[in-house]
């Protein structure tokens, strides 16, 4: 049996999990470990930076990403459960740049708040390539 918060619940009950609150350990009657005693999960940056890429290309599958693009690669920088989040990525021209761009911005936050629990005030967005609709599929050479 663990006791939590005075609670007395058996494994396998349905009841409240322990979550942040003291917890009794078995073994150790009456001592109580508060949650910061407990450890701490911390996340990498290259996981966060992995979460953000597959979110770029989430946003982008919308209007589908150029064939011949690069997938969008994530830097981020992590300090204090706090994520500043750049993306770069590769986008198909002519087409509504800043819409895309935007909805980048609005699926990294989301996500990396959703699946890392940190805090995202800040991603940018490079474009590093643009593909044009015109010379896609056209033999080399000259095009008018």
């Amino acid at each position: 049996m663990t006791r939590v918060s005075g609670e007395s619940t058996a494994a396998g009950e349905a009841g409240e999990p322990a979550g942040p609150r003291a917890v009794v350990r078995p073994g150790s009657p009456g001592r109580t470990v508060a949650a910061a005693d407990r450890g701490a999960l911390r996340i990498a940056d290259r996981v966060v930076a992995k979460i953000a890429a597959h979110a770029a290309r989430e946003a982008l599958s919308v209007g589908g990403p150029p064939p011949e693009a690069a997938p969008p690669h994530a830097t981020v920088i992590v300090h204090h459960e706090v994520a500043r989040v750049r993306v770069s990525l590769e986008l198909d021209y002519p087409s509504d740049i800043g819409g895309q761009c935007t909805a980048v911005r609005h699926q990294v936050v989301q996500r990396v708040e959703a699946l890392a629990g940190m805090e995202v005030p800040e991603v940018a967005v490079q474009v590093e390539r643009l593909h044009s609709a015109q010379t896609r599929g056209a033999a080399q050479g000259r095009t008018q």
